[in-house]
């Protein structure tokens, strides 16, 4: 997740999805089960101070974030 966002222009997101394509694969019977690792993942990045998981633009906590989401790099 880290190098796909630092290859994108400041204050990109990237869908968790994204990575679990390129971990899994691009047939969704691939990808699909990666979905809540990544997720996982996000939060744990979320902890470190690394990212943000935002929805609809907006920064959430990511305990209570449902639904689709969104994770960019954290802003200084």
């Amino acid at each position: 997740m880290l190098e796909l966002l630092r290859g994108r222009p400041a204050g990109a997101t990237i869908c968790p999805s994204e990575a679990a394509r390129i971990v899994g694969g691009a047939e969704e019977g691939q990808w699909r089960p990666l979905m809540e690792p990544t997720r996982r993942a996000a939060r744990r990045l979320v902890d470190r101070g690394l990212v943000e998981i935002t929805q609809g633009g907006r920064v959430v906590d990511p305990s209570s974030a449902r639904g689709p989401i969104r994770i960019r790099l954290a802003l200084p």
